[in-house]
């Protein structure tokens, strides 16, 4: 799903076909993800966080539902633990943030090694020495802010009209392709890098766009974890 429409985008300055409009969409929602390092629709993460301070794990999207959470060992990954060794919070709630909160305390008889008598759960986890968690759930927004739409639409005009040739002041993406009239005709990757992970940027290149979607932003080192 878009985080914007076609006819939004066309609104906003963008031109050429349905197929263009749309791949100057899907350019304009990467660069808003780099720029907020969110998910603005429900997506399924696998995401590896650091254990804090009393088994506190700041996630680095908004979260909506966890299905596993498992501690991060040498050479493999430990055992999925029970939903009674954790909780979820969600930003989505006022005055909470999204995190995974492992229980430092309690115990669990049927858990081997998180017995009452062998320390429970904080027994457990020191015993495992893990400093990083693997989180399984899914994570973004239920529906895409309309704030967010605009700035996908906005940005769409502003990358396409950055791509134009008759610009001579803007720098063209090798990756783009447009016509004799500026459309795109083509969006390719031209990074080396894994595809499907999304790095971080210090803005989208629209100081319009950045101002819309400045209550979004997920940043900080204990924010910014691995996806």
């Amino acid at each position: 799903m878009a985080y914007c429409t076609i006819q939004a985008a066309k609104d906003a300055g963008v031109t050429g076909d349905d197929a263009v409009v749309t791949a100057w969409i899907t350019a304009a929602q990467e660069g808003i993800e780099r720029y907020t390092q969110q998910v603005f629709e429900p997506t399924d993460l696998v995401v590896v966080a650091d254990v804090g301070a009393d088994g506190l794990v700041i996630l680095p999207r908004r979260v909506r539902t966890v299905t596993s959470v498992m501690p991060v060992l040498e050479p493999d990954d430990g055992a999925s633990i029970p939903a009674s060794a954790y909780r979820v919070t969600s930003s989505k709630v006022l005055g909470q943030i999204d995190a995974v909160h492992l229980a430092w305390g309690g115990y669990d008889d049927l858990v081997a090694g998180a017995e009452s008598y062998s320390g429970g759960w904080l027994g457990l986890w020191e015993r495992w020495g893990a400093e990083q968690v693997k989180v399984l759930g899914s994570f973004g927004y239920d529906a895409v802010p309309p704030l967010v739409g605009q700035a996908c639409a906005l940005l769409a005009a502003d990358l396409q009209a950055k791509a134009a040739p008759s610009d001579a002041d803007a720098t063209t993406d090798p990756g783009l392709q447009v016509d004799d009239e500026g459309n795109n005709v083509a969006i390719e990757d031209t990074d080396d890098g894994p595809s499907g992970v999304v790095g971080p940027t210090s803005s989208t290149g629209s100081t319009q766009v950045d101002a819309l979607l400045v209550g979004y932003l997920n940043r900080g080192t204990t924010l910014i974890g691995g996806v």
